[in-house]
């Protein structure tokens, strides 16, 4: 069960032209250690106007994380679908930037976006692959009720063979956030 204690409030945005400045601090070498490093501006770029063109639902979404009441964005997280062990699933993943690290923010944007993923119906699992190393990310994992599944080794960025955990969360429970500060936007 999903550890709600001390819970901070988010909302999640969906992905806007205006997000670029977000999107560009989230890729500071610090943010991006267990991610192969920053990207170039032109990938940058790239990854913008893919966030922004798939805003709506479907196959992904992407948010920036809004912290309630303050009302400032403070990272990005979203979910989008991906071929898992001979299934369709969701995989997910986030930034939150280093001032606001270490209060449960990502844990409150991974119960949120579980909501938004199990709310289209599509697929069963939500899955999360952080480097094993990455142990923030992990303990995200853990507290936003995913389940340890194994270890495996994982292709990221495209080219890179790296040692990952996969959690898995069940999309179809009924631990899952409603409407509020945690829900949906």
């Amino acid at each position: 069960m999903p550890e709600r204690t001390n819970m901070p409030e988010v909302r999640l945005e969906p992905w806007s032209e205006t997000d670029l400045d977000l999107l560009r601090r989230i890729n500071a070498p610090e943010m991006t250690e267990h991610l192969g490093g920053p990207e170039t501006e032109e990938r940058l770029l790239e990854r913008h106007r893919r966030y922004v063109d798939g805003s709506g639902r479907g196959t992904g979404r992407m948010f920036g994380i809004v912290l309630l009441p303050e009302l400032r964005k403070v990272g990005s997280i979203g979910y989008w679908e991906r071929d898992w062990r001979e299934e369709v699933v969701y995989e997910t993943g986030w930034g939150v930037l280093p001032e606001f690290q270490g209060r449960g923010i990502a844990v409150a944007a991974a119960l949120a976006v579980a909501g938004e993923a199990g709310a289209e119906h599509r697929h069963r699992y939500l899955h999360a692959f952080p480097r094993v190393g990455n142990l923030p990310s992990n303990a995200v994992c853990r507290r936003a009720g995913f389940v340890l599944v194994a270890e495996c080794d994982f292709e990221y960025p495209p080219g890179n063979l790296v040692r990952c955990n996969d959690w898995r969360r069940d999309l179809t429970g009924t631990d899952l956030p409603g409407p509020g500060p945690a829900g949906p936007a």
